[in-house]
């Protein structure tokens, strides 16, 4: 509650790792407000098997269990989060679980890598015995389901009138504006300079797999 008082319009809750990630934060994160419903929720994997030798203190059930609950608190939340191929023996069976979940979830988007070891952590005295094609080939199939999925849900936003707090030029055209919806969603559109730092109320026109664009549909806010 005492977050809400701040006089910040958005405040996004970073990320959690699973097991701290309790009801009691749900709840919080549920009364919305300045309190943004993007939440970005690591798994790593969608095995049991690979989460226990990942030290994770989690399952598979366990996490989905979590998601259950987050979901049901707020329906329209957003959900990200990170997944590593080709752990330490790290099987066929195993990465297909990985994508199941992944489908199950389906998460607005995710950073995806490729396992390599790491000095100072357990699996670093692990054999590294997943080959390097095996795991690039993962990676292909894993991102092609993190692009489809991103892409139909970027799909929905068309037609819909987004608030976008404007960050600056885009990367790409210095005649376009870039920002970023509460869901985290990248929006580009025209307007004027002076919208930066403010936000705006933005028509979307089309959807990209990874971004919206858009024209401005409104005045813009300021931002204190």
């Amino acid at each position: 509650d005492e977050l809400r008082k701040i006089d910040i319009p958005r405040i996004r809750f970073t990320t959690s790792h699973p097991r701290d990630f309790d009801d009691h934060l749900i709840e919080v994160l549920a009364k919305g407000g300045n309190l943004l419903d993007h939440i970005h929720l690591p798994v790593q994997s969608g095995s049991s098997a690979m989460l226990k030798m990942m030290a994770r203190k989690y399952d598979r059930e366990r996490y989905l269990e979590l998601v259950g609950k987050i979901k049901a608190a707020m329906p329209n939340a957003s959900l990200t989060t990170d997944i590593i191929v080709g752990f330490p023996n790290e099987t066929d069976e195993q990465f297909e679980e990985t994508l199941s979940l992944y489908r199950e979830v389906e998460f607005d988007s995710a950073y995806t890598f490729i396992y390599s070891p790491r000095e100072g952590t357990p699996a670093a005295k692990m054999k590294d015995n997943v080959p390097m094609r095996v795991k690039k080939e993962r990676l292909q199939r894993l991102n092609d389901l993190v692009k489809e999925i991103s892409a139909k849900k970027m799909k929905e936003y068309e037609g819909r009138t987004v608030e976008v707090l404007v960050e600056g030029e885009s990367k790409n055209n210095p005649d376009i504006l870039a920002g970023y919806t509460e869901k985290s969603k990248l929006v580009n559109f025209k307007g004027p300079k002076d919208a930066i730092g403010k936000i705006v109320r933005v028509k979307i026109e089309q959807a990209k797999t990874w971004s919206l664009d858009g024209v401005m549909a409104g005045e813009a806010i300021e931002v204190k």
